[in-house]
């Protein structure tokens, strides 16, 4: 069964979900694959996992750098998507890490001569742990910030949030999630 809950954000309203002990996702309403889970999850405002989120999110909000140890994180996905959302996990308050090093990463892992960016922007877009799994620190190649579900401006706002110099990095006009 599945449980969740509101938190309300400065990017917005996000929601919350648990299943069992651990967080399973943190969506953005509105945002590209909004919580596709097979069955409606119940609202629960005092689950145990949903509480540390909330705490989590507070800290971060304020200003600070929880540890994503803190919390029983569990994304479901395939295991190509699960190992770019760890690398994800890896990327710094602050730094950001483009899609081809995320991709040259999982080559180096499986012997690969190269993997493809754009299989690991599909996971990056899949992530359904937003915010917490760090997505928003993906940017192109070329310094766009393209590829963010919850739209630009909240990607640019987290970005900002965290200290990142945004006037680096190139808007686009058009694409995908902008």
């Amino acid at each position: 069964m599945y449980y969740c809950t509101t938190y309300e954000s400065p990017i917005g309203p996000l929601l919350l979900v648990s299943k069992g002990d651990c967080l399973i996702g943190l969506w953005m309403y509105n945002q590209k694959y909004f919580c596709p889970l097979n069955e409606q999850p119940v609202e629960d405002s005092e689950n145990a996992v949903l509480k540390k989120a909330v705490s989590w999110l507070d800290e971060y909000f304020r200003g600070n750098k929880p540890d994503l140890s803190l919390l029983p994180l569990a994304p479901e996905g395939s295991e190509f998507r699960k190992e770019v959302w760890d690398i994800l996990c890896t990327i710094p308050y602050g730094e950001v890490m483009t899609y081809g090093q995320i991709a040259d990463k999982i080559a180096q892992r499986h012997g690969k001569e190269k993997m493809s960016a754009q299989a690991v922007g599909g996971a990056v877009g899949h992530n359904p742990i937003s915010v917490i799994i760090p997505c928003h620190r993906v940017v192109g190649t070329n310094g766009s910030l393209t590829g963010y579900a919850g739209g630009l401006n909240k990607k640019i706002t987290l970005l900002k949030h965290e200290g990142v110099d945004t006037d680096r990095f190139i808007v686009p006009t058009k694409g995908t999630a902008i």
